[in-house]
This record gives structure tokens, C-alpha cells and sequence, in this order.
């Protein structure tokens, strides 16, 4: 591993041997509101950690999960603080967004925001930018609160079964869920970079002359 990961591990180290499962949650918590602090070290740690006794198995599952919940209920009133009025005059302010952009995210987001909340807590990155249009769409509480703790329980229970597991080797599991972080990132990456082209590309044609 390399010498950043070594130092977020001894920290997380440092924390579930002075707190326990809830060290491990606080971890967890602050991986939502910072990103790119990874739960793909942390929760098999966890597991790792429970399978030689430094804590219970079902402690660690259920403190990271309230840690998830914890992290995404804060992002959600990011969200709700911005509002949607602000947003968009943030977005008429950006030279390649429309307002009309933030419009169709709106109506997306009516559309598949269960499914976007619920499926977003097991993505790399989306499971903490998730919760901010949540909040600016002013998603019920209740509901946020329950398809937030659902996902985060299925992502956070196979990820500490295995460091559970697989013991000494749990590092492993970084590893391989790096690789999905990486596609991720790389669509993301291929999305922005259509969006930008696109919007030159109509910039440059609304600007010929129409003869």
C-alpha cells in the first residue's frame, strides 16, 4: 500500500483500538463528508479488527452504518441550504451550464431518486454526492433516511464480512473494489468531457451566421 493509504489506515487503526465500533463509525462518517477518504480500507479493516476480537461483528456493521447515515444526513442539508433557487442562479452563472440543465437534473431526479439514493450508497464518490440533490429536491427525511441506511447496510455488511474473511488478507478487498472506483471515475470523466464538447460544439453553431 502506498504511503497515503499506510498513514489513513494507522489512523483508522488508531481510532477502533481507543473507540471500537463506534471509532470505526466515526471513520465512516467522515468518509461521506470527505470522499476521498476510502470506506474501501476502512470497512474491511473493521471486519479484519472484529475477526481478532477488537470488536464485535455486528457492532462494527451497525456503528459504520450509523456512521453512513450520519455522514449522508449532513450532505442532505447542504443541499437543502442551497436550495433549488440557488442552484440555479449559481448555474446561469457558469459559462457551460444552462438553467434549463438544472431543470432536466430536477425532473431526473423526480423520476429515479429512490433508485439514485438507494444504489448510490454501494458507488464509489456518488454514495456522499448523492445525498446533496436529495436535499435540494427536498426529499422526505424519512424516506432519504431509510433508503440511505438500506443501501449503506448491504455496502458496509459485504465489505466488513470480507476483511471478516479473509483475514490477514484484507487489503485485498481495497484492492479489487479500487478497480470499480476507477471505471467510475472514468465515466465520470468521459461524461464531463461530452458535456463540455457539447456545449462548445452548440456555442460555436449558434454563433455562425445563419446564411
Amino acid at each position: 500500500m502506498s504511503n497515503p493509504v499506510s498513514a489513513i489506515v494507522e489512523w483508522v487503526t488508531g481510532l477502533m483500538t481507543t473507540l471500537g465500533a463506534p471509532g470505526a463509525g466515526l471513520a465512516i462518517a467522515l468518509e461521506n463528508l470527505f470522499p476521498p477518504l476510502p470506506s474501501e480500507v476502512f470497512l474491511p479493516l473493521a471486519g479484519f479488527t472484529a475477526s481478532r476480537g477488537g470488536m464485535s461483528l455486528i457492532a462494527a456493521i451497525a456503528w459504520t452504518t450509523a456512521g453512513s447515515v450520519v455522514g449522508a444526513v449532513a450532505l442532505y442539508y447542504v443541499g437543502a441550504l442551497l436550495g433549488r433557487e440557488r442552484v440555479r442562479a449559481i448555474a446561469a452563472k457558469l459559462p457551460l451550464v444552462k438553467v434549463s440543465d438544472v431543470d432536466k437534473t430536477e425532473d431526473w431526479f423526480a423520476k429515479h431518486g429512490t433508485k439514485a439514493v438507494f444504489f448510490g450508497r454501494m458507488i464509489p464518490i456518488f454514495r456522499s454526492l448523492i445525498s446533496i440533490p436529495a436535499g435540494i429536491e427536498r426529499m422526505a427525511l424519512p424516506k432519504f433516511l431509510g433508503l440511505t441506511a438500506a443501501g449503506s447496510l448491504i455496502w458496509n455488511t459485504a465489505l466488513i464480512m470480507a476483511g471478516y474473511l479473509l483475514g490477514e488478507q484484507w487489503h485485498l478487498v481495497e484492492q479489487y473494489t479500487g478497480y470499480v472506483s476507477t471505471a467510475v471515475l472514468v465515466l465520470v470523466g468521459i461524461a464531463v468531457a461530452w458535456f463540455v464538447v457539447s456545449r462548445l460544439t452548440g456555442r460555436e453553431r449558434s454563433g455562425q451566421d445563419p446564411r
